[in-house]
């Protein structure tokens, strides 16, 4: 299919009520999301049981953001040679099972072996829903579905490490993985209830050569980012790999572009809407977002002093933010249009964390609370018009390649954030002869965050004042 072929008839979409589709798949991409953070808290307690250290307990995450990365760019091709409901429920079901596994395991191989088959089947989890909800959908509702499927992007993460930490404490860790399984379980029995068989693309052939250039590029920046992030000794080897990764993934842009049926699908880059808010701004933003959901709860308890428990129920309040605006999001929406959101929430969001950068010891508690939850409520707003904006102008028969590549901009963007965070931090102690972070590491980080979102902002301004009108049903 190309570009220039016309939509299918608003008669012939699946006549889903789309809040409902949209509740569907976040709760897949709540147990997606909580789950790659919630043994953060745990690694300890679980690293005793395997007789091994917290730091090679790391070993698990690296696996399934791996795992995730290299599975992530054929989601869209396995989508359309299957269907996309039937790819979504294929891929709670292995991510349900691979939780079990987890709990089960009794070594730290075991563990990682788990944890990789969890993060395979995420990577179809994430872009499939995405794929879902757009293709169950009208665009005059899409402002409602995606934020309403936003949620749980934003405080699954967040919420993963105080649960995790509450779960070790009062209960046996395996019970953080066997949570997903009555979770996953209601979640296949929704899909295949409510959420009409969706067909899928003409098959083409599978891009072989792009699929393991966009894996070894993945994989090795990833890898290579959280080696430099986390062992000293190895920061020239995590350089190195992060270096092959990026020399990879140029390899495999080139590659797509020539091929005729290319794994990813560069196609969608040339509408400006979703160029802007996936590769240009968005990115920028996206990095600026990413840090602070792990950087967060580490500056609240060794920069701020705070106990573990305290900094979890501070961090509540950034998630508080985020779901308080939910209700109004729309209506702000219609009022401003996208181009002033997202200039707006930009401006606002580098403000806030150049302040919470700002904050020591000796800060009130109240003004604490508060600019974590007015920052949340900002990148909420941010969040949800830039993933809707990203597809606005996107026609149906482009839907899997763009649904694809915003997804893998998405994880990539994240971890790359989180690296560059933890790089930060620590390059500024070993600068200063430090053993350890201390508040001025942090604030280095967070003045490094505020600038990406500064950046952003003047991004933004590349938008036309109308972009996006249609969708969100004028001014």
């Amino acid at each position: 299919m190309t570009s220039s072929e016309p939509e299918a008839p608003p008669a012939t979409r699946p006549a889903v009520h789309p809040l409902l589709v949209s509740g569907i798949v976040a709760t897949a991409a709540f147990m997606e999301n909580f789950d790659l953070t919630v043994i953060l808290t745990a690694m300890p307690v679980m690293a005793e049981s395997f007789g091994t250290t917290p730091v090679a307990l790391s070993l698990g995450v690296t696996f399934y953001i791996l795992a995730l990365a290299v599975v992530l760019p054929a989601s869209g091709w396995i989508a359309d040679r299957y269907g996309p409901r039937n790819v979504f429920v294929f891929a709670i079901i292995v991510f349900t099972f691979a939780s079990m596994l987890c709990g089960f395991t009794q070594s730290l191989p075991q563990f990682a072996a788990a944890r990789a088959l969890q993060g395979a089947a995420g990577a179809l989890m994430s872009p499939v829903g995405r794929l879902v909800i757009l293709r169950s959908t009208e665009k005059k509702d899409l402002v409602r579905a995606i934020n309403f499927v936003t949620a749980p992007m934003l405080f699954g993460p967040v919420l993963g490490p105080p649960i995790g930490g509450f779960i070790v404490t009062y209960a046996d860790w395996r019970w953080i993985f066997f949570l997903n399984l009555p979770i996953g379980l209601v979640g296949v029995l929704f899909v295949l209830r409510f959420i009409p068989a969706i067909p899928g693309e003409p098959p083409k052939p599978f891009d072989l050569k792009g699929f393991l250039l966009n894996g070894i590029g993945l994989a090795c920046l990833l890898f290579g980012l959280d080696l430099a992030g986390h062992v000293a000794d190895l920061r020239w080897l995590g350089g190195l790999i992060a270096a092959c990764g990026l020399v990879a993934g140029w390899l495999a842009v080139q590659h797509y572009r020539r091929h005729p049926h290319p794994l990813v699908e560069l196609s969608a880059l040339k509408i400006p809407t979703f160029r802007i808010a996936t590769l240009g701004a968005g990115t920028l933003f996206r990095l600026a977002m990413a840090a602070p959901i792990f950087v967060l709860p580490l500056f609240l308890q060794v920069g701020l002093e705070n106990a573990a428990f305290t900094a979890g129920m501070l961090i509540l309040a950034h998630t508080g933010g985020d779901l308080a605006i939910k209700a109004v999001t729309t209506p702000i929406l219609k009022k401003l249009g996208f181009r002033t959101m997202l200039i707006a929430s930009s401006g606002a969001f580098a403000l806030l964390f150049a302040a919470i950068g700002l904050l020591d010891k000796s800060s009130p508690i109240w003004l604490v609370i508060g600019l974590l939850f007015v920052s949340g409520t900002i990148r909420s707003l941010q969040l949800t018009a830039v993933t809707v904006l990203q597809f606005a102008d996107v026609p149906r028969p482009q839907m899997t390649g763009a649904s694809t590549y915003a997804s893998i901009n998405q994880h990539v963007t994240r971890a790359i954030g989180v690296g560059l965070a933890a790089l930060l931090i620590n390059f500024s102690a070993l600068g200063r002869g430090a053993e350890g972070p201390e508040l001025v590491d942090f604030r280095i980080a967070f003045m490094a965050c505020a600038l990406l979102a500064l950046l952003a902002m003047f991004g933004y301004f590349a938008l036309p004042r109308n972009a996006g009108e249609h969708v969100s049903a004028g001014r």
